[in-house]
């Protein structure tokens, strides 16, 4: 083993025992939804951005803040509404005056954007165009006003909420920008144990708090430690084989694909599963992703990047089963060699 491959052991053992310790300050908060918790730490080491359903009360918006506060990270919450124009949140230029000299200058002001941890709360309530500025910076890490550029700080981690429910007065997002989200959880209900453990903690006077673990300086380290970690060539061949055998124009793609989806994903979405596979195992403490990994995060990378048509719409027929379809099937040619005509043909 070299030196450089016992710093990478010694660097996973580290984000192993941060995301025990992050996980345990969660709980002191929120009660249950392991799975969310989890999601959004992947998004988070894999330097992703998460967008967040769920029905109002869920708790979307105290997990984040929950999130951010265990981080010594910059937290910022933006409330995204009808009115609320792209300088609202990139900043914008003002006219200052120099007292001594006279002489006036224009100085930028910056927006809300500029943080580590940005909270988009209710974003599809956002025009076309503030989302637009929003998509720059989590593509580009970078703000344009007045026509320069302004770098964002790093690590920056969009996470934005939707309520499925409420759709009047809203903005749905276009799918080229749902792309560039990593990650679409989904937060559901607690049970009945749960729920009661919200109630009672809610109830009381006391309010538990988190303790920060890790500094902007670490996370931009683990999210390169999660980056350097070799991914097996099955695994990637596996990422591959689902994401294209969820296009309808493959003629490999099953007849469910081909009767129910109008556009399967995308490359960006075959990253986004090794991307996803390589963080959930070091955080788990592993130096290499596996299928089981792969999995593990196929649901959230891809629910948002299969489009069904009105077919499926009438039908009943979601995302989530033809990606445990699309699952299924790779797992059952997960023997296949590089001549696969699945892997061959567009």
């Amino acid at each position: 083993m070299t030196p450089s491959d016992r710093d990478d052991v010694q660097a996973v053992a580290r984000l192993h025992q941060a995301y025990q310790q992050m996980k345990a300050e969660l709980a002191r908060v929120i009660v249950g939804q392991a799975g969310v918790i989890d999601e959004l730490l992947i998004a988070l080491f894999a330097r992703g951005h998460c967008l967040l359903e769920g029905v109002p009360g869920l708790a979307k918006t105290l997990l984040v803040r929950t999130l951010a506060g265990a981080l010594t990270l910059d937290f910022r919450r933006i409330q995204f509404t009808p009115d609320l124009m792209p300088a609202d949140i990139t900043g914008t230029e003002v006219i200052q005056e120099d007292r001594q000299s006279g002489l006036r200058e224009f100085r930028f002001l910056r927006g809300p954007l500029f943080g580590n941890v940005i909270l988009a709360d209710e974003i599809n309530r956002a025009p076309p165009k503030t989302q637009a500025a929003l998509l720059e910076a989590m593509q580009e890490y970078q703000v344009t006003a007045g026509g320069r550029r302004h770098e964002l700080a790093q690590p920056f981690f969009v996470l934005a909420t939707q309520n499925p429910i409420e759709q009047e007065g809203t903005y749905p997002l276009p799918e080229a920008q749902l792309d560039r989200f990593m990650l679409y959880t989904c937060v559901d209900y607690p049970n009945e144990d749960e729920e009661l453990e919200v109630v009672r903690r809610t109830t009381v006077e006391d309010e538990p708090a988190v303790s920060p673990l890790l500094d902007g300086a670490s996370i931009v380290q683990m999210q390169r430690l999660v980056r350097r970690l070799p991914a097996a060539e099955h695994v990637l061949r596996f990422a591959l084989r689902v994401v294209r055998l969820s296009r309808p124009s493959h003629p490999q793609a099953p007849a469910l694909v081909r009767e129910f989806v109008t556009w399967g994903a995308g490359p960006r979405a075959a990253q986004s599963l090794v991307l996803g596979a390589k963080a959930r195992a070091a955080l788990q403490g592993r130096l290499h992703p596996t299928v089981d990994d792969l999995q593990a995060v196929a649901l959230p990378v891809l629910r948002h990047r299969i489009i069904v048509n009105f077919n499926a719409e009438a039908e009943g027929v979601r995302p989530e089963r033809i990606v445990g379809e699309l699952l299924e099937l790779a797992s059952a040619g997960a023997g296949r060699s590089a001549d696969d005509p699945v892997l061959r043909r567009p």
